[in-house]
């Protein structure tokens, strides 16, 4: 008997789970999923023969333009002027365009003039070729020797380039803001980060595809680094280049690439902090 109550009693213990299992929701296993600048380092390393080829012919076909005509400080007329600073790279040294006027720091000083209703006294600091550790170690000091309204920080293409790790590029980034920040405890941080490699013609697979992939990965990255912090704002990534955007080498803006870049990078900063910026 105590058998078959037994029996009687698993048979009713097992309905009642079927019938539970019917009603419940069904439950998921976590699935891990590679980071994306894991995901490039693994890529990398089995293709690295074929990277390292591609990376040598770019640099040798790709033609080395010149830095823009000096001076890289100037101004734009107007009243109670702000003070700009342009800290970068290849793009803050207005490779691909014949000055500054034309590249970052004049296009940025007439969208202030139109959107702030403000002259500009602007500066240029940067190198062709520099990584953001670079702007740490040789162009931070001259970046804050002065106070500055705006900053318009251009960096990462090198960084992406170099295969530097995420960690490694996010912590310099938040340390180059953090640097212009003491130094201009009021100004208004635009940070421009990683080009899209993947739209970049003169560069051929699988080298454009792997880039890509990695700079996504230190973008991410950086862009979490100074989430949040204030009156910092990282540019959206660029919309699709036109066949204006890039100076004869097919790798610089030209100088409507400079135009249209800023054009695009003010009307993505939030209204609040450009307007505090009106006088």
């Amino acid at each position: 008997m105590k058998t078959e109550r037994a029996k009687t009693e698993r048979v009713k213990t097992e309905r009642a789970k079927t019938e539970r299992a019917k009603t419940e929701p069904a439950r998921t296993v976590p699935t891990k999923t590679l980071r994306p600048n894991i995901l490039s380092r693994l890529v990398a390393v089995p293709l690295s023969p074929v990277l390292i080829v591609q990376a040598r012919r770019a640099r040798r076909i790709i033609p080395r333009l010149p830095d823009a005509a000096e001076p890289w400080s100037g101004a734009l007329a107007g009243a109670d002027p702000v003070r700009l600073l342009v800290l970068g790279d290849s793009t803050a040294a207005g490779v691909g365009a014949g000055s500054q006027d034309e590249a970052l720091p004049g296009n940025l000083a007439r969208e202030v003039l139109r959107v702030a209703g403000r002259g500009t006294r602007w500066d240029a600091v940067g190198e062709n070729g520099a990584t953001a550790r670079d702007l740490l170690q040789r162009f931070i000091g001259p970046a804050t020797e002065q106070r500055y309204d705006l900053v318009f920080l251009s960096i990462g293409a090198n960084d992406a380039l170099a295969l530097r790790s995420r960690l490694a590029f996010a912590r310099d980034v938040r340390e180059l803001v953090a640097s212009l920040r003491a130094a201009s405890p009021d100004a208004v941080i635009l940070v421009s980060l990683m080009p899209r490699f993947d739209r970049f013609s003169s560069l051929a697979n699988p080298l454009r595809w792997n880039l890509a992939l990695h700079a996504a990965s230190l973008d991410d990255g950086a862009r979490a680094a100074v989430a949040g912090l204030d009156r910092v704002f990282a540019i959206p990534k660029p919309p699709p280049y036109t066949p204006t955007f890039w100076a004869s080498d097919l790798f610089h803006p030209s100088a409507s690439g400079y135009r249209e870049w800023i054009e695009f990078a003010i009307a993505a900063v939030p209204s609040e902090l450009m307007g505090g910026l009106a006088r």
